[in-house]
Formats: structure tokens, sequence, C-alpha cells
């Protein structure tokens, strides 16, 4: 059942569906993996071509309200189009940029929002969890100080967004030290050190960004689990052993089906998360339950998928693979599953 399926609001179930159509052309769910694998390990890692479509989409300027140029939709209309994002495994930072979108909010740079420009954030500087406080201090004169870490697809970057304690800060990726390490996905983390770096200052504000951004990389990791079920499933159907398809032994069904349902509780949870977002109440507990559970069920999906395919699912030129290095890449990116369900027991008094 889609996201938009238990929604009694036909225009905004139409809203989507028009989203989840736009995805066809840059994302598309039933394509192959041809343009990923050209992309793995290379610098910057994207498609600034594809950058552009996405931009013309309006993909960037999804959660903007419509006065500062965006479409001012909600989290549930963000997570369907990162779901899709996910089961075609886009290698494009979307949900980066659309976290430093969120955080400049109106002041967001016009040539962001077509696409002419990529500015990804630079917030983190601790291993786990959503502080963006820490790590670059601002000196006289707007010079900033210190280091980020974890910044992905850093290379592709125009501008960084920074956050310090003292605001968010635009800055060049000229006037800043890039230091890139390979995932096992194929793109790059870097961590960023600035260096009496000039900076500019900007409005706005990390906090509530960050929950969106760890909802999306949910709803990312959601399409992921969707798409190596699929391929998984035709495997069982057309894989033969002993004179018939391997999907007809008891054992191998019984598997899928446990699969099926970590899928499927994934989405619920996702669903109660856009609808608190949208609502404004409980969201960081509703986005913790929800990144704690698609972080864990990603990596049992994916992971079991390899295993139905047998030997050929471990080989690189298997495309099943490519789920399971993408959920080991980012499960833990906006707070590990361990690091959220710690939070959510301190919201909700639950152990």
């Amino acid at each position: 059942m889609s996201l938009a399926a238990q929604i009694e609001d036909e225009e905004r179930q139409d809203q989507i569906r028009m989203l989840i159509d736009s995805a066809a052309g840059i994302a598309p769910r039933k394509g192959e993996f041809s343009r990923l694998r050209g992309l793995r390990f290379t610098q910057p890692g994207i498609d600034r071509a594809n950058w552009s479509q996405i931009a013309e989409m309006g993909w960037l300027g999804l959660r903007l309200p419509e006065d500062a140029g965006g479409a001012g939709l909600g989290a549930l209309e963000y997570a369907a189009l990162a779901c899709e994002a996910g089961a075609a495994l886009l290698p494009e930072p979307f949900i980066e940029a659309q976290l430093a979108i969120d955080m400049m909010g109106a002041a967001t740079p016009a040539s962001v929002l077509t696409g002419d420009e990529i500015v990804l954030p630079a917030w983190a500087s601790a291993t786990d969890g959503l502080d963006p406080i820490g790590g670059v201090q601002v000196e006289g004169g707007n010079r900033l100080i210190g280091e980020k870490r974890f910044v992905p697809m850093a290379e592709a970057a125009d501008r960084f967004l920074v956050t310090t304690g003292e605001g968010l800060f635009l800055v060049a990726s000229t006037d800043v030290q890039i230091d890139s390490n390979p995932t096992q996905d194929g793109g790059q983390l870097a961590a960023l050190r600035f260096r009496d770096s000039p900076a500019t200052p900007v409005p706005g504000s990390p906090g509530a960004a960050l929950e969106a951004a760890a909802l999306a990389v949910s709803a990312y990791l959601l399409g992921a689990m969707e798409r190596s079920f699929e391929i998984t499933l035709d495997y069982l159907k057309t894989r033969r052993q002993f004179g018939r398809p391997i999907g007809s032994f008891q054992v191998l069904q019984h598997r899928a089906v446990d699969l099926k349902l970590q899928i499927e509780i994934t989405r619920a949870v996702l669903r109660d998360a856009c609808a608190a977002m949208d609502d404004g109440r409980n969201v960081a507990a509703a986005v913790s339950r929800l990144k704690a559970r698609a972080g864990d069920a990603a990596m049992l999906v994916t992971r079991q998928a390899i295993q139905l395919h047998g030997a050929i699912g471990y080989t690189d030129e298997a495309d099943i693979g490519l789920f399971l290095r993408k959920a080991l890449t980012i499960g833990n990116r906006y707070g590990s599953p361990g690091w959220h369900r710690a939070r959510h027991a301190e919201l909700t008094g639950e152990d």
C-alpha cells in the first residue's frame, strides 16, 4: 500500500501521484543501474545534467512556502519523493540539498532553486546524533575556524551552509579544505576544515530541518527496501533448482513474508511520522521511532535479499548488493538507530 493510499484528501493524493510520476524520468523505480555504476567512486560522483532536471521538476523547492518560490508541500509529499529516490538509489544529494534549503527558508538563493548552484549543509561534528552546533567557531569579520565532518558528496558543492553557535554561514567550496573518503556505496563523505575561511551570514535555523532530513532518509531507506525486495521476488520466481522455481520452496516463502512485514511496518511508521510533522505534534519522538525502525529494517531486508540470491548476490556485478551498500552508508545518517531509540525513550518515558 502506497504512502498516499490512506489519505482522504483526493487533491493531495493527486499531488503525490504527480510527484511520483515526475520521478520516473530522473529516478525510475524499474530502471537499471548503469548510470549509478558509472558514477561510483568518481569525483564529484554526480551528474550535473541530472541535477538540472531535479531542479526543473521543482524538487528542490518542494517544502519552501509558495511566497518564497517553493511548492509549499508537506512531509508526506517529501517522503513519497525520497522513497522513489531510494528505490532508484539516486546518487545525487537531493536530501542534503533540501536540508540546506530547509535551514535557509526564504533566504535560499535563487541560484540554488534553479540548480545553477549546489549548496550542501556542513552541520555535523559528533559521530552520532543531531547536534548542529559544535566544531566551528566564528572569529571577527565572519571568519570560520574549525572542522565539520560527514558531509556527503562534498566534492559536488559550490558552497557549504555551515552551522555554528552564532547562526548559519555560507562558505565557498574554494575557501575550504575538503578531505573526502570513499564510502561503500561508491560515494564520498568529507571532513571540511575551515582555516580563517571567509563566510557570509544567512538567516535560518537547523533544528526542524534536521528532523525533516532524518524523515527523508528513512523514506529513502524504505524505497531501497521495496526495490531490493521486488528484485529478490523476481529472482525467486525465475531461479530454478531441482526442476522448479526456488520461490516455491516453503522455507524461502516464509523468509520473504518476514521481509514484506518489515517493509509494511516501516511504511506505516513513516506515514505516522509524516502526519506528526505536518501537524507539528510530537515531531522528535515520531521521527526517532521512524529512524530507528527504518535503519534496522533496511539492514535486515537488504542483507536477507543478498542471501536469498545465493552466491551471486555477494558479487559486485549483482545489482542486489548495491542496496546493502547504500543501507550501510546512510543507515546511521542523521542519527543511528541506537541514538534514536535512546532519544525516543527520553522523550516518551518508554524503555
